[in-house]
């Protein structure tokens, strides 16, 4: 039985709700400069193949906040290329940086599918996928892309990086909205007997709609829900923290940016305030915790990840061992880092398929429309595709854990292939 996990499309809007709403306004180029040349193929005869690589990596986020997947994703091609490519061909990176803007994408998309004639993208992290349905037009396949958006619910030929059940035929999800499950709630509610749980935004409406997500979630499963908000532009996080101490709060889960989040660890840890856990996502899971959350060690120590893919510290296994080995030359290491090297490996294994009669667009995307299971050799949770005419009620649904520990960094909690649970799927609006 296929694996689902909870809306990591929903986590990634939370990580960066406050940028997405300035960052996401550009204007679109015409439909005209996307004409011709869209359904060439690569020359099976040809040398090196063509791969593109888009990436936010001058967003308004910052510098580092969208180039893990990309730097894993590179990391993975040098590494295939030391040992002989693809039937002897070697893989040619071609990088793009969109700058954050819905302009910017779409000009990526036109110079790499139209100019470059990548025969794929492959992790793809675009904080406005624009050029998503040009991209889709032109069946090229978009392998394991970050879901930040809607688009890998949304059109063909996108294949996301945690997979999809939606229809997928130009409108997002069904009827315009996306479904996630409760495991992460359920999780601590059972191995953590949690049961008073906080969920702190900003007054803000992107980040109140999150908010409301998560607040929804942990009620189904149970919890006492403590709801903090605090102001965007002079936030009162020792406010909140005295709150919480006086009202036992298991949990906090949250709705604001990253340097939010360190001030109330900060505010937390001064407060006196001792979690069971403060649980954050896929895109806080760096090595860097220590200096981001210096300020607050008690909080820092009760940091928890989740997500979909094996946890990067985990050297004892083959996989992730020999992502480690490659990558050594890195200052930092992350979770999306993996996830980028799964979607170039995921690239290859299709590609592979395909190097007898030509790796083209359309042997790589029949290879991918037909793959089922794929874990990148147990670095990913089953990933899925599949076009479900309506959203399942509920499913069975697993996810990684690890906890931070200082002088230890991210310790795995359990087989995240055992992690596993039966959850109902709350619907949400992207």
């Amino acid at each position: 039985m296929a694996r689902p996990r909870r809306s990591r499309a929903a986590e990634a809007l939370a990580a960066l709700l406050l940028v997405v709403l300035s960052a996401a306004c550009g204007s679109r180029l015409p439909e005209s400069d996307f004409e011709g040349g869209t359904r060439t193929s690569a020359d099976p005869d040809a040398g090196p193949i063509r791969v593109g690589i888009i990436t936010s990596a001058t967003s308004p986020v910052g510098g580092n906040a969208f180039t893990g997947p990309r730097d894993g994703a590179k990391a993975y091609f040098e590494h295939l290329n030391a040992r002989g490519g693809i039937g002897g061909r070697p893989v040619e990176v071609r990088l793009c940086d969109d700058g954050g803007s819905g302009v910017g994408n779409n000009e990526c998309v036109h110079r790499l599918i139209d100019e470059d004639k990548v025969v794929a993208l492959v992790a793809t992290t675009a904080l406005d996928y624009a050029g998503a349905s040009r991209v889709s037009r032109a069946r090229v396949p978009d392998i394991g892309g970050q879901p930040i958006g809607a688009a890998y619910d949304t059109w063909p030929h996108l294949y996301g990086v945690y997979g999809s059940l939606a229809p997928r035929r130009g409108t997002v999800g069904w009827d315009g909205k996306l479904y996630g499950g409760t495991e992460v709630y359920r999780y601590f509610k059972r191995e953590h007997g949690a049961r008073t749980a906080a969920v702190v935004s900003y007054n803000q409406s992107a980040s109140a709609a999150y908010a409301r997500l998560v607040e929804r979630g942990l009620r189904a499963e149970g919890y006492e829900v403590i709801t903090e908000q605090v102001d965007f532009a002079l936030p009162n996080f020792r406010a909140v923290a005295a709150d919480l101490k006086d009202r036992g709060a298991d949990l906090v889960f949250d709705a604001i940016d990253s340097h939010g989040n360190a001030r109330l660890c900060a505010a937390l840890d001064d407060a006196g305030v001792r979690l069971t856990a403060k649980v954050t996502n896929v895109q806080n899971w760096t090595s860097t915790v220590a200096d981001d959350y210096e300020d607050a060690p008690y909080c820092r120590n009760a940091l928890w990840a989740t997500g979909s893919s094996r946890n990067f510290e985990d050297t004892g296994n083959a996989a992730v061992r020999e992502f480690r080995d490659a990558t050594e030359g890195l200052e930092t290491h992350s979770q999306w880092q993996l996830e980028g090297w799964a979607a170039a490996r995921w690239f290859t294994e299709a590609a592979r398929a395909c190097a007898a009669a030509g790796v083209t667009r359309a042997c790589v995307d029949d290879r991918m429309s037909r793959g089922q299971d794929f874990t990148a050799g147990g670095l990913l949770l089953p990933v899925r595709f599949a076009h479900l005419p309506e959203p399942p009620a509920t499913r069975r649904a697993c996810l990684s854990v690890a906890r931070w520990q200082d002088g230890r960094g991210w310790v795995s909690q359990g087989d995240m292939d055992r992690t596993c649970f039966v959850v109902p799927q709350l619907s949400y609006t992207p």
